[in-house]
């Protein structure tokens, strides 16, 4: 017959497991967000070159916009990856807290609470996360249309370049 110790600290060890899952899935965002980030600050700073070498008052206003949409994604980024660290926290705190109930006791509703706060923030982490691919999709659609009627306008009509 198996020792109930054991098979209580297989139940605690069991019970660790998914705050771990979570933990892996939580670190994987976080890569992904902080590469995004790095593609938005170097977006940014090609951008401020352009705007340092440009005259133009019509393209230095849509450098100026693109900047700003930059900055907006930057800030996204942000925010999402502090809700990955506080995510990572809470399910550590949850494998803490299991091991911590199974000795102390008194712990009973913690590690539940501490999983759900850290499972509502990886949730919002997400979907600021959503909301900045869709920017960065909108920027390059915005980049396209902007060069399209920027060879338009600078192109001359075929009768001048004929000479006509």
């Amino acid at each position: 017959m198996p020792n109930p110790v054991s098979l209580g600290q297989y139940a605690i060890l069991t019970a660790m497991l998914a705050p771990a899952f979570f933990l892996t899935a939580t670190a994987g965002l976080l890569t992904s967000a902080n590469a995004r980030l790095a593609r938005v600050i170097d977006r940014a700073r090609n951008l401020m070159r352009e705007l340092a070498d440009n005259q133009d008052p019509e393209d230095r206003k849509i450098i100026e916009a693109r900047i700003a949409l930059q900055r907006t994604r930057s800030r996204l980024i942000l925010r999402a990856s502090q809700l990955l660290y506080v995510a990572i926290s809470c399910f550590v705190g949850t494998s803490l807290s299991v091991a911590g109930d199974a000795f102390l006791g008194h712990l009973q509703h913690l590690p539940t609470v501490l999983a759900v706060l850290g499972v509502l923030a990886m949730l919002t982490s997400s979907v600021l996360l959503a909301r900045e691919a869709s920017l960065a999709v909108a920027a390059v659609n915005h980049e396209m249309d902007d060069a399209h009627a920027r060879a338009h306008r600078l192109r001359r009509p075929p009768a001048e370049a004929a000479g006509g």
